[in-house]
């Protein structure tokens, strides 16, 4: 089953018509609103590209958090 995802917005211009493969091996100022000095403090914590962001322990407990607060009374 194929699925397509609309990212628009969500990615710096010059990484909107690439691969999924390509994003998540760019560094993470492919994602709109980050930028190269962002990609520098990343890197000191280990973070050179977006699938590094995106699989980094802390980065994904602090979505799961997030995502259970709108759910919590």
């Amino acid at each position: 089953m194929a699925v397509s995802i609309e990212l628009g917005k969500k990615l710096d211009k010059d990484y909107e018509n690439k691969s999924l493969e390509e994003v998540l091996d760019a560094p993470p100022s492919a994602l709109a609103g980050l930028t190269d000095k962002h990609d520098e403090l990343l890197a000191g914590l280990g973070i050179k590209t977006v699938r590094d962001l995106g699989s980094n322990k802390y980065f994904a407990m602090a979505g799961v958090l997030v995502a259970l607060s709108k759910h919590v009374d």
